[in-house]
């Protein structure tokens, strides 16, 4: 579908604002956004990057951000997305690992960034060059100083360029999830992209996504509302205030969310939440996670029926959706089929009835495919024994018999505990729902006589609640609404649980701490 690049909209109206970030009030119009983004691809050329190589990114939410991936991607790069939040061997590894050339980093202020940099020689040896922000540290140069004397104006070989995402890695080392793509025109949606559906009703399209825009869904929302010629709207930093602030200003028509921004929005005190006026909304899509039933419902009461739910991964092979009003008649579903057949099955691998729950495969549609980059164990893992195009990423859900999916848990959470299998995902979902708890996790710790036992640990909205007292009204909470069995035998409280900034929650990090490791490699 060509005419769909933010340089066709600099062309047609260049002062329309194509990206904001609503909470330090920074904005970018399609001509700067043009004007820059060319200026980053005649830097690439310059330094003798072609099509195809590789180029990693670790910026957060910044103007620069659009500036490089769409100069990258117009230069037929691939840009290898890393999250600020890494500890520098964890980003070393995704940089190596895919073979960049080149690493752009804003801003450079934490120890992680610092490190890349002073230790480049044996970290990062094959990266040839690192452009950095205002703030650029010896051994970088500055992104302002390195474009200036670069032509605005396109290069001559415009090609279109694609993303290379890494998988969370919330149960071992991040995965790098290769696509299939052949470069052609940058006007051009590509698949792994997005839905662009979700965005062409609205005009003008206003989309609010305040997640980190390395990850998946964030960038595909930015990148989609920009080939559709709309405003993109984010965060610097999530704040569930800013975000009511943000949808009221800009009066976004269309935003996505993760359950866990749920929590935070619903935790506000009315009085807060009745400040902002959200009935812009047109859509609320929301998706990377399970959405307990309760919380689910409480924002389709207040937003109304706006919500609008997907199943799928980063790999990209197949998806589900679903309505707010489907979804009040199958409360906890996930939805059909909307990309690919869905199939349930069990160890064996073979198909098992409606209402069973087994491991999720996508019948992939022609052209779509897992692989994960210098990975043919893992890419076998993720391939379904007897057929070649069914793939899964180790999700457990079950299918009733009208075709809706609903999830019961990732395969590697499963704990179990004297022979019986537990799913976490039940037993934080009664949990979370309690009025002193903002975020809950629970994991599987060792057991001398059932081999694993329960253990959730708490994030309480005012920690000042924690002790033995809330831990008895915690034990009486669970065992007055999930079975026995599974109610957790021992609670821990924390200030913060560790989730990675795209709302999944980093349980190997926590089965370190409380004694249950997961493989890392």
């Amino acid at each position: 579908m060509p005419g769909h690049h933010p340089s066709c909209f600099a062309a047609s109206d260049p002062d329309r604002i194509a990206f904001a970030i609503a909470d330090t009030g920074e904005t970018l119009t399609y001509g700067k956004l043009d004007e820059a983004s060319n200026r980053v691809a005649q830097l690439f050329r310059a330094r003798g990057l072609k099509a195809g190589d590789k180029v990693a990114l670790i910026i957060g939410n910044w103007i620069a951000f659009p500036v490089a991936y769409w100069g990258a991607t117009r230069a037929g790069l691939v840009v290898a997305l890393v999250s600020h939040h890494l500890k520098a061997e964890e980003a070393a590894y995704i940089i190596n690992d895919c073979a960049a050339r080149a690493l752009f980093m804003i801003p450079c202020e934490n120890e992680a960034t610092r490190r890349l940099v002073k230790e480049r020689a044996t970290l990062i040896p094959n990266v040839e060059f690192i452009i950095a922000g205002p703030d650029a540290p010896e051994g970088t140069e500055d992104m302002i100083a390195a474009m200036a004397n670069m032509p605005a104006t396109p290069i001559s070989d415009e090609i279109a360029g694609c993303h290379l995402l890494y998988s969370s890695g919330t149960t071992g080392r991040p995965k790098g999830i290769k696509a299939p793509f052949a470069p052609g025109p940058i006007d051009e949606f590509y698949q792994h992209e997005g839905a662009p559906t979700m965005y062409e009703p609205f005009k003008p399209l206003t989309a609010l996504n305040a997640g980190p825009l390395y990850h998946a869904a964030p960038l595909s929302g930015m990148v989609l509302t920009m080939r559709m010629g709309g405003t993109f709207i984010t965060l610097r930093k999530f704040s569930a205030e800013a975000v009511l602030a943000a949808i009221d200003t800009w009066r976004a028509n269309h935003a996505q969310f993760v359950p866990t921004m749920f929590v935070r929005l619903l935790a506000l005190p009315e009085e807060t939440r009745a400040k902002y006026d959200v009935s812009s909304l047109q859509i609320a899509v929301h998706a990377a996670a399970p959405c307990p039933v309760e919380i689910k419902r409480r924002m389709i009461d207040w937003f109304g029926p706006v919500l609008y739910e997907y199943y799928a991964s980063s790999e990209a092979v197949g998806a589900t959706a679903i309505t707010s009003l489907e979804w009040l008649e199958k409360p906890g579903s996930v939805g059909k089929a909307s990309i690919g057949v869905l199939h349930i099955c069990g160890e064996d691998g073979q198909e098992l009835p409606a209402g069973e729950s087994g491991t999720i495969y996508f019948e992939a549609p022609p052209g779509r495919y897992i692989e994960y980059l210098n990975d043919p164990e893992k890419t076998k893992k993720a391939t379904h024994p007897a057929h070649d195009n069914w793939f899964t990423v180790g999700d457990i859900g079950r299918m009733d018999e009208d075709g809706y999916l609903f999830l019961t848990d990732r395969k590697d959470f499963m704990i179990i505990s004297g022979g019986v299998n537990i799913y976490p995902q039940a037993v934080e979902d009664c949990l979370i729902v309690h009025p002193k708890v903002i975020d809950v996790a629970v994991i599987g710790v060792a057991n001398a006589e059932y081999g694993e036992e329960v253990k959730a640990v708490i994030q309480l909205k005012d920690f000042a609640d924690a002790g033995p007292e809330l831990e008895a009204e915690l034990r009486a909470w669970c065992g007055a609404r999930i079975s026995s069995v599974t109610c957790p035998r021992s609670y821990e409280f924390v200030e913060e649980l560790p989730r990675i900034p795209s709302g999944k929650l980093a349980k190997h990090e926590l089965r370190k701490i409380y004694g249950n490791p997961v493989a890392t490699v």
